[in-house]
């Protein structure tokens, strides 16, 4: 126990001369940085890149207060000192392992390790400046499709929302806001989840479970736990996903506050305590006196947009409890689903020729997301493979096997997916880009993209593609895999999915006005 530590409950608490090392120049490390500069705390930064960007940022944060920013890979492996002592606090960012020697070092002399999230928390509270409630959601997939809905629910409502944490917007800018919000719905990943201690929601969920990240938290079973966090303290409602039964058991097993209750969302018809769906109305058995008996109308199917696959329902479903346990009227959360605008890269359909549509979900990182899109469709000619990041590939083939005209695959990670391909689809035609050939630098090798490789592989994956693909057929882009080996990110992979098909699409038309004389 720390007492000092532990009095630190509001942004009033007395910050001053604490001694912090912040891990990471990142949006959450900096924010964090800035916000324990403000609050008067001694910080030191460390980042292990020493771009010009880094530099920049550095030379900014020392301007508002932060006492030294430390760069370069060898100020990683071992924890900063004071003028001769231990700091008393270190703030990690996402990106920081629990395994990392810094991290390490911190762990092993007793050093409290916090999450941005966990400051944020902390500091949330402010003298003349309203407290924002807190809804907080986490899982596998659909986190930030959920989050955004949640929030167009929120203003629907008149309330002043943001969607904030892992979604992009730091969560300690949004604490920080001058004005204030109503409610805060907050995305976390796994990482932040892993070093959060105490925050207490009014409304939590965990939208699915699928294995993912093994690699940075050494294991399925403690991917589960830091997840399974989001539960602890909880206020009033605890959303799970009744296709997902360890969510449930997550609940279950969560010390939450008395009365706090079990709430379910099915894309089937809805017990007591659940949302679901009757018939192609989205529905609500738990947030009303008489749920015994009858349901509240939220929305219909047609709210949701014009393609609404099975995950999409259950994002606007878990969005919905979320809402509704802040007291958010059903007209206002089937308004924000009307006003909702899904992100880039989100089963997004980016052009056609005939009726060979191509669908861009590059956002789909690791096999649960791909089994999401691919579901979607009857025959998907698919394009996979990048970093699989340790996962397995066997039951995502073995499930959508019948409905793949052929694959696609790049990447320079591809075999376990080659594996479960020959394993469990092998009358599945699968073709690889030649591109990949040349893909294999000195960078790729590096895990990083090297310039061009990742604009030429697609060009290729797409060209091969349409050429396996019959009338009628989608070719889907959902990779079931990381994106960093040809590619900055998975929007930079989206994007030249979708330069590649408009290439294609002109290259077509091109051809046929030769042949016609044109």
């Amino acid at each position: 126990m720390n007492s000092r530590l532990d009095a630190l409950t509001s942004w009033d608490s007395d910050f001053s001369g604490l001694k912090v090392v912040v891990t990471g120049l990142g949006l959450s490390g900096f924010a964090a940085a800035d916000t324990l500069a403000e609050l008067e705390a001694r910080v030191v930064v460390v980042d292990g890149g020493d771009s010009p960007e880094a530099r920049q940022k550095a030379d900014t944060l020392k301007i508002v207060g932060v006492e030294d920013v430390r760069l370069g890979e060898e100020v990683t492996r071992a924890l900063p000192e004071f003028d001769g002592e231990a700091p008393d606090l270190v703030v990690a960012s996402p990106g920081w392992r629990p395994d990392q020697p810094l991290i390490q070092a911190a762990l092993e002399a007793g050093i409290p390790v916090w999450s941005e999230v966990e400051l944020a928390w902390r500091v949330r509270e402010r003298e003349g400046r309203r407290t924002a409630e807190w809804i907080v959601l986490t899982g596998t997939n659909g986190k930030t499709t959920t989050v955004t809905m949640a929030e167009s629910m929120l203003r629907a409502a008149g309330l002043r929302a943001v969607a904030a944490g892992n979604v992009g917007t730091p969560l300690l800018d949004a604490v920080r806001d001058p004005e204030g919000f109503d409610v805060i719905a907050v995305e976390l990943s796994s990482f932040q989840l892993h070093f959060t201690h105490s925050i207490s929601p009014a409304a939590s969920a965990v939208l699915n479970l699928a294995e993912d990240h093994v690699d940075w938290h050494g294991g399925f079973e403690a991917y589960r736990d830091a997840k399974a966090k989001i539960y602890e303290r909880t206020r009033v409602a605890c959303v799970y996903n009744v296709e997902d039964p360890v969510t449930e058991r997550m609940v279950e097993e969560a010390d939450v506050v008395e009365g706090a209750r079990a709430v379910g969302f099915t894309v089937g018809t809805p017990a007591r305590s659940m949302l679901g769906v009757v018939e192609d109305v989205l529905v609500d058995r738990a947030f009303l006196e008489e749920r015994a008996t009858s349901a509240l109308e939220l929305a219909t199917l047609k709210d949701l947009g014009e393609i609404a696959p099975l995950h999409i329902v259950q994002d606007a479903l878990a969005a919905a409890a979320l809402c509704r346990a802040v007291g958010v009227s059903p007209e206002a959360v089937r308004q924000g689903l009307r006003d909702y605008s899904p992100g880039s890269h989100r089963i997004e359909p980016v052009g056609a020729l005939g009726s060979v549509v191509f669908v861009n979900d590059s956002k789909a990182t690791n096999p649960h997301a791909a089994a999401a899109s691919l579901g979607a469709f009857e025959r998907v000619v698919w394009i996979a493979g990048g970093l699989s990041k340790g996962v397995s590939y066997e039951e995502l083939v073995k499930a959508n096997k019948d409905r793949l005209a052929a694959a696609v695959v790049l990447g320079t990670d591809v075999e376990p997916l080659l594996a479960a391909l020959a394993e469990h689809a092998p009358e599945t035609p699968v073709l690889r880009t030649d591109a990949l050939l040349d893909s294999r630098s000195a960078a790729a090798e590096r895990g990083e993209p090297a310039d061009g490789v990742g604009d030429a592989v697609m060009a290729e994956a797409v060209r091969l593609a349409h050429s396996a693909a019959q009338q009628g057929d989608t070719v889907l882009m959902a990779p079931a895999a990381a994106s960093m080996d040809q590619f900055r990110s998975y929007a930079h992979r989206g994007e030249a999915f979708a330069r590649a098909v408009e290439g294609l699409i002109r290259s077509e038309a091109d051809t046929i006005k030769d042949l016609s004389g044109a």
